[in-house]
């Protein structure tokens, strides 16, 4: 408002207010309620004090307890209860037997223990097929894996070697090539035994030796597998596949093998394959003197010098001896020799035909190993050889036949 004086005047709203009390402080003593949680700071200030005759209960306090006691609880004390099994989730497993199936004969791998330490000796590979006919074994070696190392970088130098038993003796070992630096050698060699009857598939075991050869020393053996000959069928080619191992023999064995070994080296003192044919046209005997197996050793090297006499008894003279060349240093000669005896049928009929294996040394008398004779006297297979020459004119025949301390001839017979 503008005043007469010329002044200005304000005139100011009368404005009220009120300033509330401070809340009193809290309460210490444990009686006191707590204010509500819903109530406004008016409420709460005017709200009366509570005495100390009220009878409401204090809040529960928290319990401390240790660690031992946490993990202590629930703890059901008692004996303790087994591990569940499989089975126990799976009852369908109950409807089977529970005892093991037998274990399976390891034949590839053989695990042998030398001075503790456990090594693998590898495998062999090879086949065996028996000819009956022209009386033959042949072992074929096809190859070996995983052999042990011999050598100082790791690898071997192989080779195989072929005995027979009882008896092994160098007359019937056998052996592959050498491969240099391999533990998988691969041979596909094939070894041939002659003069193998059916008699001896049924007695003799093959024994193969895997060895490591060693130029500055001795020959190492890696490991051997063992083959019953029996088991073969004639004509059949039967594949191996086994596993190298070290037999251990006890003595008792080992002087059986030997006994049986010295039984065999008395009765036979080899086998010598004999072929014959009468030829009508020339009116003559042809004898055949291919080879020889499994001669008797003679010299000191445990190898003979052979050759073989023949003699067409009785004495014709000089044209009734015929000999063949001398093989060095071996106990399974073959000869491929040829003779020829000029004498008509009847007469042959009556004549026996005395055939000898001698050992040659030089200088010195020579050394009978052993004999056989064929004719009309002769028994056994001896005989029946004769027969079939004179029955099968025109036709060679062949035979093995063993040779005996009893065969010398008349004329050179030892003293």
């Amino acid at each position: 408002l503008r005043g007469g004086g010329g002044c200005d005047c304000v005139f100011l709203p009368t404005v009220h207010m009120s300033v509330s009390r401070a809340p009193p402080p809290p309460s210490t003593s444990h009686l006191a309620i707590p204010p509500s949680s819903t109530s406004t700071p008016s409420s709460s200030a005017s709200s009366p004090l509570a005495t100390p005759n009220s009878t409401a209960l204090p809040p529960p306090s928290p319990v401390k307890i240790s660690m031992q006691e946490h993990f202590a609880i629930n703890v059901c004390p008692g004996p303790i209860l087994p591990i569940p099994q499989i089975s126990d989730f799976f009852p369908r497993f109950h409807d089977y037997p529970c005892t093991p199936p037998p274990p399976r004969e390891k034949k590839i791998l053989k695990e042998e223990t030398f001075n503790g330490e456990t090594a693998y000796l590898g495998t062999l590979e090879f086949s065996l097929l028996f000819d009956q006919e022209n009386n033959c074994l042949h072992c074929t070696i096809h190859k070996a894996k995983g052999l042990k190392a011999m050598d100082s970088n790791g690898l071997a130098d192989p080779y195989v070697k072929l005995h027979l038993l009882p008896g092994a003796s160098k007359a019937n070992k056998l052996r592959t090539k050498t491969l240099k630096n391999t533990l998988n050698p691969v041979w596909n060699e094939t070894l041939v035994y002659h003069g193998i009857t059916a008699a001896d598939m049924t007695t003799k075991t093959l024994r193969l030796c895997v060895c490591d050869m060693d130029r500055l020393g001795r020959n190492e053996f890696i490991g051997e597998v063992r083959v019953a000959l029996k088991k073969l069928k004639e004509g059949e080619s039967k594949r191996y596949n086994m596993g190298l191992e070290r037999i251990a023999q006890n003595k008792e064995t080992n002087n059986q093998l030997v006994e049986q070994g010295a039984l065999v080296a008395e009765e036979e003192r080899g086998r010598i394959l004999v072929s014959l044919c009468y030829n009508t046209e020339k009116g003559c005997l042809l004898v055949g003197i291919i080879r020889c197996a499994h001669l008797a050793a003679m010299d000191s090297n445990g190898y003979s010098d052979p050759f073989v006499k023949i003699i067409l008894q009785p004495d014709m003279g000089k044209k009734s001896k015929c000999k063949t060349s001398v093989k060095k240093k071996t106990l399974n000669p073959e000869f491929n020799e040829e003779f020829s005896y000029e004498v008509s049928l009847d007469q042959l009929a009556k004549k026996t035909l005395e055939i000898s294996v001698w050992d040659y040394d030089l200088g010195m008398s020579n050394d009978f190993i052993g004999g056989v004779e064929l004719g009309i006297n002769a028994s056994g297979q001896r005989l029946r050889h004769w027969f079939e020459c004179l029955k099968n004119k025109g036709k060679k025949v062949e035979y093995w036949h063993t040779l005996t301390q009893q065969g010398a001839p008349s004329s050179d017979k030892p003293d």
